[in-house]
């Protein structure tokens, strides 16, 4: 099977816009692990992302009757800028349905790309919505749609990497590691490599959370993932691709899962060896490498990493981008007092309105009042004058802290304490969408007789929050919680019996 795509691969036509990317030795991994490690840097392709070759080799296979009527693809992120710098080559009209939810640094990513040729369809909650969306304008308009990587074609221009790895390194190869989200990437690597080098190891790395492949595999069949988890946002698929599981069937030989952690050790250890930031998925398959190496407790031995990506937004490196974004008057600070009565905490943030909130602490403590701890985007250093006048005008007690060192440095990180007051509370962590009113649908959807007894959110320059709430629901209402948890269609954990709770907040 892997020798079909081997014609594919060697006609591919990549390089028009995307170029042979380094095979680079990684140092002090190497050093570290008693191994030779090398990256294939896709980090450093022009768009920042291997996502480039698959796009435009689908592209450039087009008849020119199909480029004359126009491409058509949905993404939020490394997919959609391949498509529009290939449109924009090709000079065809490309229309590219991103979800509303997405970021504007990654809508503006997609016109710098793509110019006169793309138009932006923003549509939808979520990247199924924009799917869905996609395929009924494909359909009624006549496009080709360019899959993100269930297309022949487009794991094909993946397979070019490959191809450069056993041009590139000509000694012994004993794995090659790969990120797998819908699978392309590694259907097009493991294809390549098993019709020419088959001794060598294809080995996939997905989340903990987002392991559509490698339940797919073991199950012998496509497993849809009822949820996945965000943090590597870019391999985040919840139902792999037909074509793409068909191959990996025959060329991967085994998946690794990874956490959270371990993805950001893996950043942390690029960063180390070249002074590049990958984003989560960019660095998988690095924390796969060193977790195949820490269990089979191999030495001497030679791993190729694809480090695929780096479209990394620098607000999700908290800590610097918490200082940075004070310092360049990004975000202001502020402590805020509304009483404790029913209805005053919704009355606050419906003032805060559409404004993005980077912090927000909150704990009850007093049977009068509540202090909030909160930190809101700002543009210029007058703004947050602006919103301390606003806040005191509504009637919030309100001081401004954005130049204060102790507030900056320790006071954000110490908001709460234990209450005599939080009895009947139940503790939850929620994933949130990043998008003005889903902290509103949140709170419309809780019963008046709940009150919120403990919050935190703090924004990670990703595309949802991480947030934790206290609920004060009383025994006889715990049915219907668990009704109201359903309909929020949000992520959500019981963290009620965690003990770092029980110690320090119950």
């Amino acid at each position: 099977m892997p020798k079909e795509y081997l014609r594919k691969i060697l006609n591919a036509k990549v390089y028009d816009v995307a170029r042979e990317t380094e095979l680079q030795l990684a140092p002090q991994l190497s050093n570290r692990l008693n191994n030779h490690v090398l990256l294939k840097r896709e980090d450093n392709q022009p768009v920042f992302s291997f996502k480039l070759r698959g796009a435009y080799n689908k592209m450039a296979h087009l008849s020119p009757q199909e480029l004359l009527h126009g491409v058509i693809a949905a993404s939020a992120g490394n997919h959609a800028q391949g498509v529009a710098m290939g449109a924009a080559k090709l000079q065809c009209q490309a229309i590219i349905v991103m979800p509303t939810t997405t970021p504007k640094v990654k809508i503006d990513a997609v016109k710098e790309r793509g110019g006169k040729w793309v138009k932006i369809v923003l549509h939808g909650e979520s990247y199924n919505d924009a799917y869905d969306h996609a395929i009924a304008l494909k359909e009624n308009q006549q496009l080709t749609f360019v899959h993100p990587f269930d297309d022949p074609d487009v794991i094909a221009g993946q397979g070019t990497i490959a191809m450069e790895i056993l041009r590139q390194y000509q000694g012994p190869i004993d794995a090659i590691f790969v990120a797998i989200g819908g699978g392309g990437l590694i259907a097009g690597i493991g294809a390549y490599i098993k019709a020419v080098r088959p001794e060598i190891q294809i080995i996939g790395v997905q989340t903990v959370d987002s392991d559509a492949m490698r339940r797919s595999l073991a199950a012998g069949k496509r497993v849809e993932l009822k949820e996945v988890g965000l943090f590597s946002d870019g391999t985040a698929v919840k139902l792999v691709g037909k074509e793409t599981f068909r191959l990996c069937k025959t060329v991967v030989d085994e998946i690794i899962t990874v956490d959270t952690d371990a993805i950001c050790a893996a950043i942390n250890d690029v960063f180390a060896d070249t002074r590049s930031i990958l984003e989560p998925a960019g660095a998988l398959a690095i924390a796969g490498m060193k977790a195949y190496v820490d269990r089979e407790k191999c030495t001497q031995k030679t791993f190729i990493s694809v480090a695929c990506g780096a479209n990394m937004n620098f607000s999700r490196l908290r800590f610097v981008a918490e200082r940075a974004d004070v310092g360049e008057y990004k975000e202001a600070v502020f402590a805020v007092t509304i009483p404790e009565e029913r209805g005053s905490f919704k009355r606050f943030c419906t003032l805060i309105g559409k404004r993005s909130v980077t912090e927000f602490n909150y704990r009850i403590a007093d049977a009068n009042k509540a202090h909030i701890f909160l930190g809101i985007a700002t543009n210029k250093i007058s703004d947050s004058a602006t919103i301390a006048k606003e806040f005191s005008t509504a009637g919030f007690a309100t001081t401004d802290l954005t130049s204060d060192e102790l507030a900056k440095s320790h006071l954000r990180h110490m908001v709460g304490g234990r209450s005599i007051l939080a009895h009947n509370e139940l503790l939850y962590r929620f994933e949130f969408p990043e998008r003005p009113g889903a902290l509103m649908k949140f709170l419309n959807a809780m019963s008046p007789n709940w009150n919120i007894s403990l919050f935190h959110y703090r924004n990670h320059g990703a595309d949802y929050g991480k947030i934790l709430v206290g609920m004060q629901v009383p025994q006889e209402d715990k049915k219907a919680f668990k009704e109201f948890l359903k309909t929020t269609n949000y992520r959500h954990w019981d963290e009620s019996a965690h003990p770092a709770y029980q110690l320090f907040l119950k």
